[in-house]
C-alpha cells in the first residue's frame, strides 16, 4: 500500500494533530469559517491578525476605521504619520473579538492559532505587538506562529502573561541562521518556540529572500538545513516546511526526510469557507505560471509573490494613514508615502496619478485588492473541474484537506461535479 499523509501524525507537546497546517492568510481570507473547519478534521489553521480593526468592522460591527479616520481628519494633511498610532487597548480589543469568537465556536481536536505579522508595526512596533499578543493569549487561543521578521523580543513582551508557557509558540524562517539567532534569545528566558516553519522561496505573500536571489533556494536544502542544525543544538522541535508543497505527496516527502508536518495555503484561497470573492477566486483558477511574479511593491521592504494584474499595482491611492496606518513605521513613515509625495512632487498634482515603485498594501488587503499567492497557484485548475460555463468548481476545505490526506503519486482527488453540471455536461447545448 501507498505511503499517504494520513499515514502520519503531528505531536506538539501532549496533543497529536493531522499533519496539516494551513498558513494565516490575511486579511481575512483565512476567515473563522476555514479555521473551524480545520479544527474539526483535526489539523491546524491559522487566523490572521492582519489589519485587525477592520475585520472586526466587517463582523462584528465595530467602528474602529471610520473613529480613526474621524479622531485623525485634521491631521491627514501631514506628510508624518506618527500621529496616527494606533489605541492600544482598541487593538486589544479588536484581536481578543475575533480570537474568544472563533474558540467559543471550535469544535474537534485540532488547533487554531494565529498568526502575527511583526511588520504591522502601526508607528508603535512594541506596544501594538505587546497588545496583540496579550490579546490573543487571554482570547484563548491554542497557539501563536511569530511571522514576517525575526521576533529577537518578542516573547519578551508576554513572559509575565500566564498562559506564555502553555500556549503552543512557533516561528517563521527562511534560514537555519535565522533560526539560530532566535533560539539564542529565546534560550535567555528559558522559552524555546515549540514549532519552527521553514518557509521556502515558493511561498505566496511576503519572503524571506531577496528579490533578485529566492531562485537560488529551494525548500528541501533549507529544510535539511534546519534539521541538520536541531540535531546538532540537541534540541527536539517540531519543524515544519511550507511554500510549494502542492500535493500530498510532496507532503510525504518533507515527512520522510524528518520533517513533522507541512503549512499550506495557496490551495485553501479558492475555498467556500475563504473569505476572496467567487470572482477573485475563478481569477486564481485561470492562472498562468508566467502570471505569477516577486515584486518589491510592498512596503514592508520584503519581496512580494502576487499576481502581475493585482488590482494593488500601478494606481495612486491617496496614503489612508489615518485610518488604515498598519505598516507606518516607529517614525511614522512608510515607503509608500515616500513614493507617493515624490510622484505628487513629480507631477505638480496633475492628471492621474500613478506610482510605480509602491502599493497601498494597507488599503488593497482590506478590499482583497492584492492577489498573493504561491508559486504553485497556476496549479489550482489541476485540483478541480471545469465546468461547462468555463468557470471552475469551487471547493470546500475539507474536499481540499482529503486531498492531502489520500492522494498519491502527485495525482489529486478531485470533487464529484454537482448534479447541475453533470446535466449541462451531457447536454451542452442546454
Amino acid at each position: 500500500m501507498k505511503t499517504k499523509l494520513d499515514d502520519f501524525r503531528l505531536r506538539l507537546g501532549k496533543n497529536e494533530y493531522v499533519p496539516i497546517m494551513i498558513g494565516g492568510m490575511g486579511m481575512d481570507i483565512s476567515t473563522s469559517k476555514l479555521v473551524l473547519e480545520a479544527a474539526r478534521l483535526g489539523g491546524i489553521a491559522h487566523l490572521s491578525d492582519a489589519l485587525i480593526s477592520a475585520v472586526t468592522d466587517r463582523h462584528f460591527g465595530t467602528n474602529y476605521i471610520k473613529e480613526r479616520a474621524k479622531k485623525y481628519k485634521k491631521d491627514a494633511h501631514l506628510v508624518n504619520k506618527l500621529h496616527a498610532q494606533f489605541d492600544l487597548e482598541e487593538t486589544y480589543r479588536a484581536v481578543r473579538l475575533l480570537v474568544e469568537d472563533t474558540m467559543e465556536k471550535k469544535q474537534g481536536k485540532g488547533g487554531i492559532f494565529l498568526n502575527i505579522m511583526e511588520k504591522l508595526s502601526m508607528a508603535n512596533s512594541k506596544g501594538t505587538m505587546q497588545a496583540r499578543l496579550n490579546a490573543a493569549l487571554d482570547g484563548g487561543i491554542d497557539g501563536i506562529s511569530l511571522a514576517a521578521g525575526l521576533h529577537l523580543g518578542s516573547l519578551k513582551l508576554i513572559e509575565d502573561n500566564p498562559r506564555f508557557r502553555h500556549v503552543k509558540i512557533g516561528i517563521i524562517v527562511s534560514s537555519a541562521r535565522a533560526l539560530k539567532l532566535f533560539l539564542m534569545r529565546a534560550a535567555k528566558i528559558d522559552r524555546m518556540p515549540d514549532y519552527i516553519v521553514v518557509e521556502g522561496p515558493l511561498a505566496g505573500g511576503h519572503l524571506g529572500f531577496k528579490v533578485d536571489n529566492w531562485q537560488t533556494f529551494n525548500l528541501k536544502d533549507i529544510t535539511m538545513e534546519v534539521l541538520a542544525y536541531l540535531k546538532k543544538a540537541d534540541l527536539n522541535i517540531p519543524v515544519i516546511p511550507a511554500g510549494g508543497v502542492f500535493t500530498g505527496r510532496d507532503a510525504v516527502d518533507f515527512i520522510e526526510l524528518g520533517a513533522s508536518a507541512v503549512q499550506v495555503a495557496t490551495r485553501f484561497t479558492v475555498t467556500r469557507e475563504a473569505g476572496f470573492p467567487a470572482k477573485t477566486q475563478q481569477r486564481y483558477f485561470k492562472i498562468k505560471e508566467e502570471e505569477i511574479v516577486v515584486n518589491l511593491y510592498s512596503p514592508t521592504g520584503y519581496p512580494m509573490r502576487m499576481l502581475y494584474d493585482s488590482p494593488c499595482i500601478g494606481t495612486g491611492m491617496r496614503p489612508q494613514c489615518e485610518n488604515l496606518g498598519f505598516i507606518l513605521d516607529d517614525e511614522g513613515d512608510c515607503s509608500y508615502i515616500s513614493a507617493y509625495n515624490a510622484e505628487v512632487e513629480r507631477t505638480e498634482g496633475k492628471g492621474k496619478l500613478v506610482v510605480p515603485e509602491k502599493t497601498c498594501l494597507c488599503t488593497y488587503m482590506k478590499t482583497y485588492g492584492t492577489w498573493t499567492c504561491g508559486h504553485m497557484a497556476y496549479r489550482l485548475k489541476e485540483t478541480t473541474n471545469q465546468l461547462p460555463d468555463g468557470n471552475y468548481q469551487q471547493l470546500t476545505v475539507a474536499q481540499v484537506w482529503h486531498d492531502y490526506l489520500h492522494s498519491t503519486d502527485h495525482t489529486h482527488i478531485k470533487p464529484p461535479l454537482p448534479k447541475e453540471a453533470q446535466i449541462l455536461d451531457q447536454h451542452p447545448d442546454r
